[in-house]
C-alpha cells in the first residue's frame, strides 16, 4: 500500500512538473515572437501577402498583386481583374472574392496562373453597390479593391 501511494505521488509530481515546462515554454514562444510580424506595416502598394495563420504571422510563400480596369461601372458591365503573382506555381487556380454578409466569398470568376505568374479574370456584376473584392490564388490573397456599381 505504501508503495503504491508513493508511485502515484511521483507520477502526479512528473505530470506537474512536465505541464509547467510547457507552459513556459509556450509562454517563452509567445514573448519572443515579434511584434512587427502580428501587425501589418501600413503600405500604399497593390501587393497583398499570405494569410495570415492563428498566431498571427503570415505563412512564407509570396504575394499578388491587382488592379482594376474600372472603378465605377454601371449594373450588367463587365469588370477586368489582372495582376501577377510571386511565390506560386505557373497554373495554380486563381479565384475571384467578394465581402458577402461578413465573409470572403468566391465567385464564379475564376482562371489559372499564366507563364509569367500573371492572370485576368473577366466578370460581371448586376447588384448596386460597393463590392468589395481581392483575388486568391493557392492560400495567397491581395489586397482588398473596390468597384462601385451604379
Amino acid at each position: 500500500m505504501n508503495s503504491t501511494l508513493r508511485s502515484r505521488c511521483a507520477k502526479a509530481i512528473g505530470a506537474g512538473a512536465l505541464s509547467v515546462a510547457l507552459l513556459s515554454a509556450g509562454t517563452a514562444g509567445a514573448f519572443a515572437a515579434s511584434p512587427s510580424a502580428a501587425s501589418p506595416s501600413p503600405k500604399s502598394s497593390m501587393t497583398g501577402s499570405a494569410k495570415p495563420t492563428k498566431s498571427g504571422t503570415p505563412m512564407a510563400g509570396g504575394s499578388i498583386t491587382t488592379r482594376v480596369n474600372k472603378a465605377q461601372v454601371k449594373a450588367g458591365q463587365s469588370v477586368t481583374f489582372t495582376g501577377r503573382a510571386k511565390g506560386v506555381k505557373v497554373g495554380t487556380k486563381v479565384v475571384l472574392l467578394h465581402m458577402h454578409n461578413g465573409k470572403w466569398t468566391a465567385l464564379k470568376s475564376s482562371t489559372v496562373l499564366k507563364n509569367g505568374s500573371s492572370y485576368s479574370l473577366v466578370t460581371k456584376f448586376n447588384h448596386k453597390g460597393k463590392e468589395q473584392l481581392r483575388v486568391m490564388a493557392g492560400k495567397i490573397v491581395s489586397p482588398t479593391v473596390v468597384v462601385t456599381v451604379k
